[in-house]
Parts: C-alpha cells; sequence; structure tokens
C-alpha cells in the first residue's frame, strides 16, 4: 500500500492571528463556515492554535474581552509537510485534538484538519461516529479517540 503524506492534500488555509489579537476579532473570523481554527503565530513561528471551543468556554467564563493568548491552546502539536496521513491520524487521536498546523522548517504551511484527512484514510483506517456530544474516531488498531463538538 502506498503510503501518503501530507503535502499531497489540499491544507486549509485560514487566516493567522498573533497573541494580541483581540478575542474579538478572532472570534469574528472563527463565524466562517469554513473556518474552525485560527493558528497563532509570533514571527512566523506557530504558538498556539485558537479554537470556536475556545471562544465558547471564554464566554461561558467571563465577560471580559482579553486579547487572544489568554484563551489560545499552548503548546500547539504540529507536524510536517512529509507526515504520513496514517500518522497524522493517529497524532490526532494521541493529542485529542482536531487541527494540525502543518509546519517545514519552523515555517507555517498550512492546517490539516479531521474533515480533510478523513477522505484520505480508507474506511478500515479511519471510522469517524458522530454522535449528540462527541465525534468518535477509530483507527484500524482498534485505538479510539473521542472528540468534544
Amino acid at each position: 500500500m502506498i503510503e501518503l503524506t501530507v503535502d499531497t492534500v489540499r491544507l486549509q488555509s485560514p487566516r493567522t492571528i498573533t497573541t494580541g489579537t483581540p478575542v474579538s476579532e478572532a472570534a469574528t473570523y472563527l463565524r466562517r463556515n469554513d473556518v474552525s481554527a485560527l493558528p497563532v503565530l509570533v514571527d512566523g513561528s506557530v504558538v498556539g492554535i485558537v479554537t470556536q471551543s475556545d471562544i465558547v468556554a471564554l464566554v461561558a467564563e467571563t465577560d471580559d474581552r482579553p486579547a487572544v493568548r489568554m484563551v489560545m491552546s499552548s503548546p500547539v502539536t504540529t507536524i510536517s509537510p512529509t507526515t504520513t496521513l496514517t500518522a497524522a491520524a493517529e497524532t490526532m487521536r494521541t493529542a485529542g485534538v482536531k487541527h494540525l498546523p502543518v509546519v517545514d522548517d519552523g515555517s507555517y504551511r498550512g492546517l490539516l484538519s479531521i474533515q480533510t484527512l478523513a477522505p484520505y484514510l480508507s474506511r478500515h483506517h479511519l471510522k469517524v461516529e458522530p454522535n449528540d456530544e462527541s465525534m468518535r474516531i477509530e483507527s484500524a488498531d482498534s485505538h479510539e479517540l473521542t472528540v468534544s463538538n
């Protein structure tokens, strides 16, 4: 079987933000249907990621309007363009994330999401089962990941 790598798939290219970006601005970008996460860059390096869930948690917990650095997930798990798709799926599973920034020689190249990854893996490699509360991913070796929506 030929193993595909991340650099063979079309990555998402969402807007990137900095640690000083106001959360309200990040929330505005995340309102778009095609944007579910925003990589946070400092000097071209990925230092975090802000997701729709991060914004929802902030709104639920406080009335403050802090900068992105206060809500972003950090450190962030990244992969290289030469990572195989199977390895990328395993990284998502073990890290418990739905988005992986792709980094090449320290530079941000794009964002791999679970939605982008799923069509490239056969059903026996990746089984996605959404339900009311979470998405369950099961790989061929019976590893399982549950990701809350």
